[in-house]
């Protein structure tokens, strides 16, 4: 899959992985489009970046439903020869009371992009999930691991869209895929300009914690804890978001290669099981900041505990996560201080 350019399309590039995924692929020398309909993100993110980089990506607002839409923008960029998608619906817990919401949006979005580019050789690196394994068997999971009945529409979205790649990576040679499945991707870039921005009240744990801590939000609450733990809580491989990101870097890379396989998935995680208390302690720990947090009911969709096997990616890719909880916690809480300082808005 030889090409004279390296221009990459980013689908929720101005997200949270998407713009640090951005931020590494032109410190690898890529140029960079986004394509964002800014349903859950704001549009100033693509300053940031430049502010980072040095390098204003190109930016353009389209909604990847739109399939007349996507099929203009495909049509208007001949150079593009690859795609990392992030666009899709994220909340586990909101999918669960809205499936409908999640089918539409997250399938409908692949699709127009795999018919739209259909007749060009192009490399996809698609944003799976750990989720697709359910609750494993065994620990840590591989990708060998069976692939269980979703415990959330969320979830299952993310297993329809391998299987729609699987099958059509088998049939149309032009396309070549990797499906990452990441674990729990927290933190932010090192100089607190990125990060995770959750508009309205935040659905993942991290930036819960953040904005308890700087006085937006009461006490945490911890879903559950009397699960099948040390702890009773909760147990997640948490991966600093700049390893995760430099892992899509690499799994272009790979694609770009001539050797590479029509499609493959992989895990991207760091290997290590952390539970929902110990990464409470860890921001303590590591930010200084005294954290209220109260004991919930158990919820729906959640699974009790999960860690990845890296070997594969680590050797696939020549990639491995190198930062721990402690830098995962210290850039999360320098983010939300910048958040704060600049006073950025992020209720609707």
């Amino acid at each position: 899959m030889k090409t004279s350019t390296k221009k990459i399309l980013v689908t929720g590039g101005t997200g949270y992985i998407g713009s640090h995924t951005v931020v590494e692929l032109q410190a690898s020398g890529y140029e960079v489009v986004i394509i964002d309909n800014l349903s859950n993100s704001k549009l100033f993110i693509v300053n940031q970046i430049a502010k980072i980089t040095g390098i204003t990506p190109t930016f353009y607002q389209i909604d990847l439903n739109d399939i007349a839409a996507v099929s203009t923008f495909v049509d208007n960029h001949p150079e593009i020869h690859g795609i990392i998608h992030f666009a899709a619906y994220k909340s586990v817990s909101e999918s669960v009371e809205q499936p409908l919401k999640y089918y539409s949006n997250n399938l409908n979005s692949l699709i127009n992009l795999l018919s739209c580019f259909s007749n060009r050789e192009i490399a996809m690196v698609f944003s799976s999930s750990c989720t697709v394994y359910g609750q494993p068997d065994q620990l840590p999971v591989t990708e060998n691991s069976p692939v269980k009945k979703a415990e959330s529409p969320y979830g299952n979205t993310k297993q329809i869209a391998e299987e729609i790649l699987q099958e059509v990576t088998a049939v149309n040679k032009n396309i070549k895929a990797i499906a990452l499945r990441y674990f729990n991707p927290v933190g932010a870039h090192s100089s607190a300009l990125i990060g995770e921005l959750p508009l309205g009240i935040p659905q993942n744990l991290v930036p819960y914690i953040t904005q308890c801590a700087i006085g937006k939000r009461p006490a945490i609450t911890i879903y559950g804890n009397d699960y099948d733990t040390a702890d009773g809580t909760c147990i997640r491989d948490f991966i600093h978001v700049v390893d995760l990101a430099k892992a899509h870097v690499a799994a272009i890379k790979l694609l770009e290669n001539e050797s590479a396989k029509p499609y493959d998935v992989l895990n991207i995680g760091t290997g290590k099981g952390t539970s929902v208390s110990a990464l409470i302690n860890a921001f303590e720990s590591a930010t200084g900041q005294n954290l209220n947090y109260k004991t919930g009911p158990r919820r729906p969709g959640d699974i009790v505990k999960v860690w990845a096997d890296v070997t594969k990616s680590n050797n696939l890719l020549n990639w491995k996560a190198k930062l721990g909880i402690h830098e995962m916690m210290q850039s999360a809480w320098a983010w939300e201080q910048y958040i704060h300082t600049h006073q950025i808005l992020t209720s609707i």
